[in-house]
């Protein structure tokens, strides 16, 4: 029996006050006062070993859906007309990067690439602020644990615990994380310790605002407070396992991928570029969304569930995901939900980072165990806002490893009448914030797989055609789907190619399915001057970013910068 089946409340709708019968709270006191003594769930370790010593309630490894109807009976959130749990995170609707420190000490400090993303803070402030952190969580009336894992693949896998003192945080880590079946959890013991304290701000010279996360490599611990910003979880979970894999000869990928079982490919590309509904394929079944390990045995994914972006999602566009935010289990955060109940997406007064996490199994076209082969094809996307770059364009290894450290994509500068200029953004490895070691750490990487098991590296731009943005037009999505299945399916290796002058990259002259004269950009354009000089430009923007990084890199990569022309 559930040790929690006395306080399920299942309701199609809470309104927004959680209004609950007072009886039922007095109950559920008494009850809860009744077994305080033993932990509720399948306990798999306990609190002392991570040291804390707690004399509230325990919960471990609950399942989801009796912590979402705890959250609710903790004032924690409401649902949804359709049962979804809604919660808000306050002042910060996002990742806090300023707020992010590694911490300096001797097992890692050689191998973080310090600077602006990787800060560091000293060992007596971390144990200092750890020391709060487990003051507070050891103050509260319950703690939620889950023993967890990070990564599909069990041989490379990262067992994790996550100690919270709300419910709906631990119900999106057992969202996020693979969860293990009870055999596997018998035999848990955890590598690294997620301290979460997201009511706990800090006043402590050391650090910036009340907010922190902080991760100790060699003390396998991460400490979060003064954010109730979920995502903080899983990214910093992301962060350990992109510092401890390629250790072991393992690529960290931010991308998605797909797989047709025998053809598999990963996708990577920053905000707006069409990540998500490129590799959202009714062929393709889904590995994941997000974060992935390329190791010995193929792709794997590191999540067990998905952590959307919902804001203007609508059933027409997306079903799949539109269906999940109607499912028990899912978590919205900062989602405007109107008098009946029912979430309006489009809705951004509290947030543009409205979010929702849901078990990938809520995905109808996913790979059971969330794994897939060695990638026949590595995709790039790229949103140029320039016009400059061609809709699709072959890549060298020595190139793919140049456009993967630039992380190159283009945004349409503010909402001010007038202002028409696109804005270059370079985040590094597609996840600059997210990466410990120097780009070309896993560059390398990328470029050893690649050559180990013969991968096609592609740059696909859905951005502009025939102009910049305010002259130009975005690529159809129609074209852009079409030399994506071209080039996964093969259809591309008997067709002929142009060399671009500047770039380097291989254009293919025809597609099948897309007109050829979308796809040379320079023909596309009315006055060929302006595109000369906005790609002139643009090229500079490149070998300007990249300075940061050529002292790391290879010769033969540093070689195939792109080469401004005379105009």
């Amino acid at each position: 029996m559930n040790p929690l089946g006395f306080w399920r409340y299942i309701s199609p709708f809470i309104d927004d006050d959680n209004s609950r019968p007072t009886k039922r709270k007095q109950e559920r006191g008494v009850l809860s006062r009744m077994f305080m003594a033993e932990p509720a769930g399948t306990a798999s370790g306990n609190l002392q070993s991570s040291g804390i010593h707690f004399d509230g309630r325990e919960y471990w490894n609950l399942d989801v859906a009796t912590l979402v109807d705890m959250a609710v009976e903790r004032n924690e959130g409401f649902f949804t007309k359709h049962g979804a749990l809604v919660t808000e995170t306050g002042e910060r609707t996002g990742r806090s990067p300023n707020d992010k420190f590694i911490v300096n000490e001797e097992s890692s400090q050689n191998d973080v690439n310090w600077g602006e993303v990787n800060v560091s803070i000293d060992e007596d402030s971390f144990f200092r602020l750890k020391a709060q952190v487990i003051d507070f969580l050891s103050q509260q009336d319950s703690l939620f644990v889950q023993d967890l894992y990070c990564g599909a693949d069990l041989d490379e896998a990262l067992p994790i615990r996550v100690i919270n003192h709300t419910a709906w945080h631990n119900a999106f880590a057992r969202n996020m994380f693979i969860r293990p079946n009870q055999e596997q959890l018998a035999t848990h013991q955890p590598e690294f310790t997620v301290y979460h304290a997201p009511h706990f701000e800090a006043d402590d010279s050391a650090i910036n605002s009340q907010c922190f996360v902080i991760v100790h490599y060699a003390q396998r611990e991460v400490i979060i407070g003064g954010t109730r910003y979920a995502g903080e979880i899983k990214k910093s979970i992301f962060s350990v396992m992109n510092y401890m894999l390629p250790k072991r000869g393992i690529l960290p990928m931010h991308c998605s991928a797909n797989t047709t079982g025998d053809n598999t490919a990963v996708f990577f590309g920053l905000s707006g570029t069409g990540k998500t509904t490129l590799s959202a394929d009714p062929e393709r079944s889904l590995i994941g969304d997000d974060e992935h390990g390329w190791g010995a045995n193929g792709v794997f994914n590191f999540e067990g569930g998905c952590y959307a972006k919902l804001i203007n999602l609508s059933e027409e566009d997306e079903p799949e995901i539109f269906s999940t935010t109607r499912k028990r289990g899912t978590v919205l955060e900062n989602i405007v939900v109107d008098g009946d109940g029912v979430p309006d997406f489009f809705d951004t007064s509290k947030t543009e980072n409205t979010r929702g996490s849901y078990p990938i199994d809520f995905i109808p076209n996913h790979v059971k165990g969330s794994k897939g082969g060695h990638p026949q094809n590595v995709i790039f996307l790229t949103c140029d806002a320039f016009g400059v770059l061609p809709p699709i364009s072959k890549l060298t290894h020595h190139q793919a490893a140049y456009h993967f450290i630039s992380g190159y994509t283009a945004k349409v500068a503010g909402t001010e009448v007038g202002v028409t200029e696109p804005v270059a953004t370079f985040s590094a490895c597609f996840g600059e914030p997210f990466m410990p070691m120097h780009p070309g750490v896993y560059a390398d990487l990328l470029s050893d797989k690649m050559n180990q098991h013969g991968s096609t590296a592609w740059l696909i731009n859905t951005g502009w055609s025939g102009g910049p943005y305010g002259v130009g037009n975005r690529m159809k999505i129609k074209y852009t789907r079409a030399m994506l299945n071209a080039a996964l399916n093969g259809e591309l290796e008997s067709v002929e190619f142009e060399t671009d002058p500047r770039f380097g990259f291989a254009i293919p002259k025809t597609c099948p399915g897309v007109p050829s004269e979308v796809l040379n950009p320079r023909q596309t354009w009315n006055n060929q001057q302006k595109y000369d000089e906005t790609a002139n430009r643009l090229a500079n923007m490149f070998n300007e970013n990249f300075k940061r990084y050529e002292n790391g890199v290879s010769d033969d990569v540093n070689a195939v910068s792109p080469k401004p022309m005379s105009t």
